[in-house]
């Protein structure tokens, strides 16, 4: 990795690929924000790096090194795969961790202690948030040994299609009371549409939403 590019990405700040920390965290913290990377578009987690993109410093390479892989391969499930990278930056050591888009999702955050309790997060512009139902089916069907999926067109996909046009998006509620089903049924579907690539889906602080796939013209 080259100087230029970190100091292109301190200097643009955080975004869906970027994150600063400004010091190790504890391992959970850190295997969150490197799964949302992976279930995501990949990306770069800082550490030594302040939010205001100052530059702070870590005190040992060692600890870092210790602390990702410990955070990577016991908190993440499935382990995650990583590059680390420890760059000297104005007197002062960083580090960078690379984390692909993987075809092994969904990855999830784990408690070694209560490995049954496990959190999925996804990438929301410049934070990590909490993967739903919906997005976690999607996520299962984004892997390489996933089903090929075949769909049919019917008058209740046709119906939301109009609605969406009408509104802009829909939730699972929205289509569910338009057509007549269950939410279950409901979110069964619009999880098929996206996975064909008709729909977009949205995440937000309240629940997601789903849009029409822009289509060249």
């Amino acid at each position: 990795m080259r100087r230029s590019q970190v100091q292109d990405m301190i200097s643009a700040g955080e975004s869906t690929t970027v994150e600063f920390k400004r010091k190790c965290t504890a391992p959970e913290k850190m295997a969150k924000e490197l799964t949302a990377f992976a279930n995501t578009k990949g990306g770069y987690l800082l550490i030594g790096i302040d939010d205001d993109r100052r530059i702070i410093g870590i005190p040992s390479e060692k600890t870092i090194m210790s602390e990702v892989e410990r955070a990577c391969i016991f908190y993440c499930d499935p382990p995650l795969t990583y590059e680390l990278y420890i760059m000297p930056f104005d007197r002062l050591d960083i580090a960078i961790v690379h984390v692909q888009e993987s075809n092994e999702k969904p990855h999830a955050v784990k408690d070694p202690q209560i490995p049954d309790e496990q959190k999925v997060y996804i990438r929301q512009g410049e934070e990590s948030v909490s993967a739903s139902k919906e997005m976690i089916r999607i996520l299962r069907g984004m892997r390489a040994d996933a089903k090929p999926l075949m769909i049919s067109i019917s008058d209740k996909e046709r119906r939301l299609f109009d609605f969406i046009e009408k509104n802009g998006r829909a939730t699972v509620k929205d289509f569910s009371t338009l057509v007549n089903i269950s939410d279950r049924r409901a979110a069964r579907l619009l999880v098929r549409l996206v996975r064909a690539g008709v729909l977009n889906i949205h995440t937000n602080e309240q629940h997601d939403y789903y849009t029409l796939v822009e289509r060249p013209h």
